[in-house]
């Protein structure tokens, strides 16, 4: 019998003596959530490769890259139809046989050494002042959920939806998935999936949502207010999303092109 992830394993991050979120949602008339990328929108770049480098070092990633080559150009190309091969094939060339335990420890280390040298700070003020506000903060991320978690506390957040590797029995992964990646359509659904987990009347949740990729646009389309964080801005392909202005840290709402 093989052993998985459990759903709602990332809970184990947060403190066990926080509010849960069914709590909050129990206590306030009109709850807030706000769903936060991580990639890209709470850190510079992407961190699946930096974290690879960090547990595996530079010379086996530099290689498995370039064996993978022609499906990482494709997956440029392609996203839609050749990222998620390519992510888990390059996991499987650099991961796989360690352990769980061996990559919650490596995830704990990296979450602080990435957050120290990557953090965006402009947008880590949005998640403070959602978090000061009483607000559900939740990150969302297509990055693994063994250092997302450790991130996600960090930051102060409520709890983290991420992708999960699968776990065999011997507690060993081999760099698939356990379920879809996260990202696009995806995302959006397992945040849908967890508001209506947490909220007795998610009829009336408020829900904002920051990104800066196309991978987030149909979590930015579900929210009330889909904030835009790209720095493409004007000439991104989330152009249609209202975006923080530099200056003022306020939102600029735009209109739909």
């Amino acid at each position: 019998m093989q052993r998985q992830y459990e759903p709602g394993q990332s809970r184990t991050y947060f403190p066990r003596t926080a509010r849960s979120p069914r709590d909050i949602f129990n206590g306030s008339a009109s709850p807030v959530v706000a769903a936060f990328d991580f990639d890209g929108t709470l850190t510079r770049g992407d961190s699946v490769i930096k974290f690879l480098i960090h547990i595996r070092g530079r010379l086996r990633v530099a290689w498995s890259l370039l064996i993978l080559l022609p499906l990482f150009v494709l997956s440029g190309i392609d996203g839609d139809r050749y990222a998620d091969r390519f992510k888990q094939r390059l996991f499987s060339k650099t991961i796989a046989g360690m352990t769980l335990e061996e990559l919650l420890e490596a995830g704990e280390r990296f979450a602080k050494v990435h957050l120290d040298r990557n953090t965006r700070n402009s947008v880590v003020e949005r998640l403070t002042w959602h978090r000061n506000q009483g607000h559900l903060v939740i990150i969302v991320s297509a990055s693994p959920e063994c250092y997302i978690g450790p991130a996600a506390r960090l930051l102060g957040a409520t709890d983290v939806i991420a992708t999960k590797l699968y776990v065999d029995e011997h507690g060993r992964v081999d760099g698939s998935f356990q379920g879809d990646n996260c990202r696009g359509v995806e995302k959006a659904r397992r945040l849908r999936e967890w508001i209506n987990t947490h909220c007795v009347d998610n009829g009336k949740i408020t829900l904002w949502a920051y990104g800066n990729s196309i991978g987030d646009r149909d979590m930015l389309s579900m929210a009330d207010t889909g904030i835009n964080v790209g720095r493409l801005g004007r000439i991104g392909r989330l152009r249609k999303f209202c975006r923080i202005t530099s200056s003022e840290n306020d939102i600029q709402r735009v209109h739909s092109v």
